[in-house]
C-alpha cells in the first residue's frame, strides 16, 4: 500500500521502475497542473482528478462520480500503465488525493499501486531533485475491469446497518460551514474522522497501531465499515487508513455531494 522514499529511488534505479503518477489536487485549487509543472518526482506523469479520475459531476450522482471504465482504462495508458506495471502515486498533501487513484486503480483490477508515504514533501526532505514542466510517457497496454473493490449506492446507506465514518474536516460534519455543497451537516448517525488524523505532522500515515488506537476510540470496531467525504476523494484516503488499521471498509463514491443535494435524504448537524 505504501512505498517510502529510499524504496522508491531503489525502485526507480531497477530493470522495471515503477509508473509515477503526480495527483495534484485540492479543493479550491484549480492549479494542479501548474503546481506539477513547477516541480514533480522525475518522470511522474500528471494526472488530472477531475477529469481522468471522475466523470462529469452532476446533482443526481455527485461531484466525482467514479469514472467509466473505458474513459478511465484510456487514461491509464496515456499514463503508461501495462499490464503488471508498478504503480506509484503521489501529491504535496499526505496523499488526501492521490489516494483517490491508488483506491480507482485497484478497484479497476490493477493491484499494484502504492501510494509515496509523505508525497512529495519527503521526497524534497531527503534532498532529491525535481523536474520542470511535462513529461510525456509511452502508451501503456494495460486492461482493467470493474468491480474488484466494493462500492455502497446511496439508497445502500440510507439502509445500511454498517458504521458510517465521514472523512470531512470536522466543521463540515458539524455543519458550521459548507464551502460547496448545498446543504450543511452530515449522513444521520455517522462518525467524524476527519482525514488529517491519519497524518504525522510530516505527512506520512500514522503507524498501524495508532491508527487502530484512533478509530477504536471514535467507536470503530469490526462490523461493516463505509466511508464517505464530500465527493469521495478524501474517502479513499479513510480507507487506506482503515485498511493499515486492520479494518476493511466500503467507498460511498456519491458522498456528502450526492446525499445533500437531494432534499428527501435527512442530514444531521453538531456532533
Amino acid at each position: 500500500m505504501l512505498i517510502s522514499v529510499d524504496e522508491l529511488t531503489e525502485a526507480m534505479l531497477s530493470d522495471h521502475p515503477p509508473v509515477m503518477l503526480d495527483v495534484r489536487w485540492a479543493l479550491g485549487d484549480s492549479h494542479g497542473h501548474d503546481h506539477y509543472r513547477d516541480g514533480h518526482i522525475p518522470g511522474a506523469v500528471y494526472v488530472d482528478l477531475d477529469t481522468e479520475l471522475a466523470a462529469p459531476p452532476s446533482p443526481e450522482w455527485g461531484r466525482h462520480p467514479l469514472p467509466e471504465l473505458a474513459d478511465l482504462q484510456r487514461a491509464a495508458r496515456r499514463w503508461g500503465i501495462d499490464d503488471g506495471s508498478r504503480v506509484v502515486v503521489y501529491d504535496d498533501t499526505g496523499n488526501l488525493a492521490s489516494a483517490r487513484a491508488w483506491w480507482l486503480l485497484r478497484w479497476a483490477g490493477h493491484q499494484d499501486v502504492r501510494m509515496l508515504d509523505g508525497g512529495l514533501g519527503a521526497w524534497i526532505a531527503a534532498g532529491l531533485r525535481l523536474s520542470s514542466g511535462d513529461a510525456t510517457p509511452r502508451t501503456g497496454n494495460v486492461t482493467l475491469s470493474a468491480g474488484h473493490l466494493p462500492v455502497v449506492d446511496i439508497d445502500d446507506v440510507a439502509s445500511t446497518r454498517a458504521t458510517i465514518v465521514d472523512a470531512r474536516a470536522a466543521e463540515r460534519y458539524r455543519g458550521e460551514v459548507e464551502p460547496v455543497d448545498p446543504r450543511a451537516g452530515h449522513i444521520p448517525g455517522a462518525i467524524s474522522a476527519p482525514t488529517v488524523g491519519n497524518l504525522a505532522p510530516d505527512g506520512t500515515f500514522l503507524p498501524a497501531h495508532r491508527l487502530r488506537e484512533r478509530f477504536s476510540a471514535l467507536g470503530i470496531g469490526d462490523d461493516d465499515v463505509i466511508a464517505y467525504c464530500g465527493s469521495g476523494v478524501n474517502a479513499a484516503h479513510e480507507i487506506a487508513a482503515l485498511e493499515l488499521a486492520g479494518y476493511t471498509a466500503t467507498l460511498f463514491p456519491g458522498s456528502w455531494s450526492q446525499w445533500s443535494a437531494d432534499p428527501g435524504r435527512p442530514a444531521e448537524t453538531g456532533r
